[in-house]
């Protein structure tokens, strides 16, 4: 996108109306919030679902396996932002690519919401991968969008959106978590289904008022010609892919544990096939192609985070269904209740994070440096959540205090990165693969949990402490190392910081 059409949509935006930051924050920050609370909500139960009993309302798959398929789900979720990322790029800008993805994520939920078969579960997932794959990357850009590159204020700004995101985060678990684990889980993805559309609904009111020119300029459209050729691929892909599905399945060659190997090699190979094309593209400028290398540590560093954070889901739900006392001070605690601890610590810790990145101005550490805090962080809440089986062995219920305190430490790790690295991905994009560079930024969370849905197939109780100490012990080096290299990374953003 030129300079000047960017200068044309900041001037397009009110830049006063929330909280001293431009209007159309509140449009993002609200969509966000309502999107994230039909995702969180679904999450929340969504693993307890699948390994229940029949009896109790579940599909009864393996333990094993739906923690795999959990990883590889949350993995197919972002890295389908590609897609996303470059329908907004090319074809129809992001705000249309929001309201699209939207539609997709409600319908998706609506499945759920309907007693059926395993095979309503998995058109369910199509849909809601399909869909946060064109709502997630772009409404993150066009926050990017509504700020001019100079502005002191973006940091700050992404830090309040990044609270929006956790305020629907933190109430979707208590909420659909009481109702699905405690009543009926299909009723509980019907409650996720409802705060989509109300997320839909304040979208499309409030655009157009507050978001001006924001998401509705298409950076790099394709040609007319362009267009057909698309469209035709697009269509004779989705065929080919369905036959080869059908015989594959048919065949029994594509069984759920081929698929996730499958996955798992994409999560490194589109990431790594994406970071090829950016930098070696004509469009792409000499400026840019540093910044290209500079961004490669960080992505590293970040799918380290979240192969750590993105197991909040996977490994510590199941602790705290079968390893953590859930009668405590006279409370009966639902395991999906864990949940909301990641987002309400960061409800209460980001204004703090984003007061202080404005009080420390040029100052405060660079964008490598609080990478590598972030590692350091999630380092440390593997090595704490291992404790009470070195105390206390692994054949008994541990207090939830260890869970909630790991949970804590990771938070401080994840604002010193997430919106951290929002921020750093709209500064450090090349300009013709702005959107699609946001999707890159979250691939990173999809190849951590490829890598996820790899290892958790190692985590038993026997396994306890080597699976936490060795993850831990990790993220920890790779923080030492990415301190190190710090100012050499800082060298090639070319005056981002």
């Amino acid at each position: 996108m030129s300079d000047y059409n960017k200068l044309k949509i900041v001037e397009s935006v009110p830049q006063k109306g929330f909280f001293g930051h431009p209007k159309g924050l509140f449009t993002l920050f609200f969509t966000e919030f309502w999107e994230r609370f039909s995702y969180y909500g679904m999450r929340a139960i969504l693993v307890f679902y699948m390994y229940y009993e029949v009896s109790k309302g579940g599909l009864g798959i393996d333990e094993t396996t739906a923690l795999a398929i959990m990883s590889i789900y949350g993995s197919l979720v972002y890295m389908s932002g590609i897609i996303g990322g470059w329908l907004a790029d090319r074809i129809f800008g992001m705000s249309r690519a929001i309201f699209y993805g939207g539609i997709l994520i409600m319908l998706g939920h609506i499945v759920l919401a309907i007693p059926g078969s395993i095979s309503m579960f998995f058109l369910s997932m199509v849909l809601i991968v399909l869909g946060t794959g064109l709502l997630k990357p772009n409404v993150s850009s066009v926050v990017g969008e509504i700020y001019s590159e100079e502005d002191h204020r973006r940091d700050s700004g992404f830090s309040i959106f990044y609270m929006g995101i956790n305020l629907g985060g933190f109430l979707a678990p208590l909420i659909v978590g009481e109702v699905g684990m405690k009543h009926d889980f299909h009723l509980g993805f019907g409650i996720a289904a409802v705060g989509m559309f109300f997320g839909l609904l304040l979208f499309v009111l409030t655009k157009k008022k507050n978001l001006g020119l924001a998401g509705t300029i298409v950076p790099n459209p394709l040609s007319p010609t362009e267009k057909k050729k698309v469209y035709s691929y697009i269509g004779l892909g989705a065929v080919l892919l369905a036959i080869i599905l059908v015989i594959t399945i048919q065949m029994g060659l594509l069984t759920i544990n081929a698929f996730i190997n499958i996955v798992g090699i994409l999560g490194i190979l589109i990431p790594t096939f994406y970071f090829i094309v950016m930098y070696k593209s004509e469009k792409t400028t000499a400026v840019e192609r540093s910044r290209i290398i500079a961004y490669i540590p960080l992505f590293i560093a970040s799918v380290m985070f979240w192969a750590i954070q993105e197991q909040g889901s996977t490994i510590l739900a199941s602790y705290a269904d079968k390893r953590t006392q859930l009668e405590f001070a006279g409370l009966s605690i639902s395991p999906a209740w864990f949940q909301s601890l990641n987002p309400l610590f960061i409800i209460i810790l980001a204004p703090v994070f984003a007061w202080l990145w404005m009080k420390l101005g040029n100052r405060q550490p660079s964008i490598p440096k609080k990478f590598s805090l972030a590692l350091l962080f999630a380092g440390l809440s593997f090595l704490v959540i291992l404790l009470p089986a070195y105390f206390g062995g692994t054949d008994s219920l541990v207090s939830p205090v260890w869970l909630v305190l790991s949970y804590f430490i990771v938070v401080i790790g994840e604002l010193c990165l997430s919106p951290v690295g929002l921020s750093a991905t709209t500064k450090l994009a090349p300009a013709a693969f702005s959107a699609q560079t946001m999707s890159l930024w979250f691939l990173s969370s999809a190849a951590a949990q490829a890598i996820n849905a790899q290892i958790v197939r190692f985590y038993t109780p026997e396994t306890e402490m080597v699976y936490f100490g060795v993850i831990g012990c990790v993220a920890i080096l790779l923080s030492i190392v990415l301190f190190a290299l710090s100012p050499k990374i800082q060298g090639f953003m070319k005056g981002v910081r």
